[in-house]
């Protein structure tokens, strides 16, 4: 989501500064071409730290795009993939991709213009504006998803049938670009502006009515939502170890000498007064399966959470009581979120490895 401009490009020692927006200006606040001319000549270059921010910000958009790309290709290729969960993990993908194909590379351009300033004109702002809302908060609403499903799995796996999660999976998907839709749209629709043309600025509608709501659909609901479902998830795997440890059946005396059980999950059935009782010796194949989803989800949302709450914070305060944050911030932040995207699909494919097996014999028959 685009934000006010960041002055990032420093100057060299030992010369004077000078300031293109109101330094060369007369007191009246009109600056003629002329002026406007000699402050962009006298603009010196980047620093080498400001280059160095430059290219690493071009790197994660590249980075973003082919790794977001990667994925897409493999679940199109690979018929396994085709089904739930892989359709959000798609449909995550797409939002990212657009990220980097769309909002990134735009957001770069600003940053490179002079003063930070929009010079592509208002009908460009308008559709930059929107792809950026669009594309962030259906990011954002397909990871809250991701971790649903992965909730509805663990807790309600013997109601949660493939026929139910494919149902349930199409309809987030539904629901999250059609939010995020309604969210974007809003500004064009009268709801704010996004561009001044006489201060050449481009960004996210200001209004306060529409900040509380745009930023509360878009972070704020699903935070509330993935935290509750991470507390259930979490609740649900202490509830079943301590029902594990509760539950066990001790064995009964043994006369003879009695050889050491094997650390490996097993079961042991105990007949006794006609009732059959059992217990298990370490973690079964779902235990583990549950543990591992868990600590992806739990990565999943500590990272968008990382990411996208600082920006968010500012973009809600800001318009509500006319703070004046230091541009380079809110840079900083918006680019933080940005960098969720290229986040997403390292931490699902990491902890899934049919997509890194997909992932060689995709390059294995390139070759």
């Amino acid at each position: 989501m685009a934000q006010s401009p960041a002055p990032w490009a420093a100057r060299l020692p030992g010369r004077p500064a000078m300031d293109i927006n109101a330094s060369s200006a007369p007191a009246g606040g009109n600056s003629t071409p002329e002026l406007g001319a000699g402050a962009w000549r006298s603009r010196e270059p980047f620093s080498i730290f400001s280059i160095l921010i430059l290219t690493l910000l071009v790197l994660l958009t590249l980075a973003t795009f082919l790794w977001n790309l990667l994925v897409l290709v493999t679940i199109l290729r690979v018929k396994t993939f085709h089904r739930v969960p892989h359709n959000l993990v798609a449909s995550t993908a797409v939002s990212d991709v657009l990220v980097a194909a769309l909002v990134m590379p735009l957001s770069l351009v600003r940053e490179l213009s002079a003063g930070r300033r929009w010079r592509l004109g208002r009908a460009l702002c308008h559709v930059w504006i929107s792809f950026d809302v669009l594309c962030c908060t259906a990011s954002i609403w397909n990871v809250t998803a991701i971790a649903l499903d992965r909730y509805w799995s663990i807790t309600r796996h013997l109601e949660y049938t493939l026929r139910a999660r494919r149902r349930i999976s199409n309809a987030m998907i539904g629901l999250t670009w059609a939010l995020s839709a309604l969210i974007s749209l809003a500004p064009l629709a009268g709801w704010g502006e996004t561009y001044s043309p006489a201060q050449q600025r481009c960004q996210v509608s200001q209004a306060p009515s529409y900040a509380v709501v745009s930023t509360c659909g878009a972070f704020y609901l699903p935070l509330c939502v993935v935290l509750f479902v991470y507390w259930k998830i979490y609740k649900a795997a202490r509830f079943r170890i301590g029902g594990r440890r509760r539950n066990v059946v001790l064995p009964l005396p043994q006369r003879g000498p009695v050889k050491e059980a094997a650390h490996e999950p097993q079961m042991v059935f105990t007949a006794r007064h006609a009732t059959i009782t059992f217990q298990t010796d370490g973690e079964t194949w779902r235990e583990q399966k549950e543990k591992k989803a868990a600590l992806m989800v739990g990565i999943l949302i500590g990272v968008f959470v990382l990411c996208w709450i600082p920006f968010f914070i500012t973009e809600l305060i800001s318009p509500l009581y006319s703070c004046n944050i230091p541009p380079i911030w809110k840079s900083i932040f918006l680019w933080l979120g940005y960098s969720n995207s290229f986040f997403n699909p390292l931490i699902y494919t990491a902890f899934n490895k049919n997509y890194n097996n997909a992932f060689k014999n995709l390059f294995v028959r390139q070759r």
